[in-house]
């Protein structure tokens, strides 16, 4: 095997990481900074390091990624097809976030594997990606809607009778620990997809085996680069997570992170399931608005999102095969 392949390859994978990061970070932090519980600055310092945390936490999810969607033949071949995988999705995270659209990293990493596999000829697991992508990305935001309306329904209930004002500020403390969590739960979903991407190379080169543990340098690397995208952020998108859907007050913010945490950790730790947090914490967020009023929600800028996230995975998909066409002609 190329040794200079394998080395571009986890480069390409790495990049993919840190676009993520910057991609991501509104959807750890957005809330926080719209209702001004945290400056953009310290809060994306604290969402860089709850990333770097969470992606020490498991490795359920990196092994769904890596074994359980779309099988990659040794050789040349296998390598040009995860590298058409990365650039699919790497193309489709600049193109979302250029026009602020808070669209799936995730899927468009699925999406690309997808679109990679098919062009170069290979077997993908459909059963896989139903299960494991498909039926995750359609439960995921009706779950996060339906919690994040009960969750704000019941802090409102409980807090019925509390002073306004020392309520909020309250919450805007609380949601401190909230964005942590959401932050910590980016981690944990986000970078062990890379490092399932990062194995898959591996073995592809006669490095590691399936099933082996993932190196500790791999999970140090695919940390360190979403933190550092993280930290470099994602100022489109957090103007439309914090401000566009919904204006939020800190109770609002508080509702709409615990739900999102909650949902990321339990899918990963309980399912193994790579969930979208964008798709999570944006629902939740409209779930949230909901309980002031239906129409505070700005539904159009949301079924804008919403229909960014449909054209995600079958976009990243053709920007992956005609990438590997690419490679294909010219190194293959």
């Amino acid at each position: 095997m190329d040794t200079l392949a394998l080395v571009v390859t986890i480069g390409v994978a790495l990049f993919f990481t840190y676009t993520n990061g910057f991609h991501d970070s509104a959807n750890a932090i957005a809330t926080s900074v719209s209702t001004r519980a945290l400056t953009p600055r310290a809060a994306l310092a604290m969402a860089a390091v709850m990333n770097l945390a969470g992606a020490f936490m498991g490795s359920g999810v990196a092994k769904t990624v890596s074994e359980g969607l779309i099988q990659t033949p040794t050789g040349s071949k296998g390598m040009g097809i995860l590298f058409a995988a990365l650039v699919g999705a790497i193309v489709w995270n600049l193109i979302t976030w250029y026009f602020g659209l808070p669209s799936s990293s995730s899927h468009a990493l699925f999406g690309g594997m997808v679109g990679a596999a098919l062009a170069g000829g290979t077997t993908v697991y459909w059963s896989g990606v139903l299960e494991k992508v498909v039926i995750p990305m359609f439960i995921s935001p009706v779950v996060g809607l339906v919690a994040g309306y009960l969750v704000m329904t019941a802090i409102m209930w409980i807090f019925r009778k509390a002073n306004p004002h020392k309520a909020k500020r309250g919450f805007r403390i609380a949601q401190t620990v909230s964005a942590a969590g959401m932050a910590l739960g980016h981690g944990l979903q986000d970078a062990q997809k890379t490092m399932g991407i990062v194995v898959m190379a591996l073995v592809i080169a006669d490095v590691e085996d399936y099933g082996d543990p993932i190196p500790v340098w791999v999970k140090i690397a695919c940390a360190v680069m979403l933190s550092l995208g993280t930290y470099a952020g994602g100022w489109r998108i957090m103007r439309t997570l914090g401000r566009k859907i919904i204006e939020l007050d800190p109770p609002q913010g508080f509702a709409a992170e615990a739900t999102g945490a909650s949902i990321m950790f339990t899918s990963a730790f309980l399912f193994k399931a790579p969930i979208s947090t964008t798709h999570v914490i944006t629902s939740a967020i409209m779930g949230v608005g909901a309980t002031k009023r239906v129409n505070a929600v700005r539904w159009g800028v949301a079924k804008n999102i919403i229909l960014g996230w449909f054209i995600t995975m079958p976009a990243a998909a053709i920007v992956a095969a005609a990438s590997f066409g690419i490679v294909n002609l010219a190194f293959l």
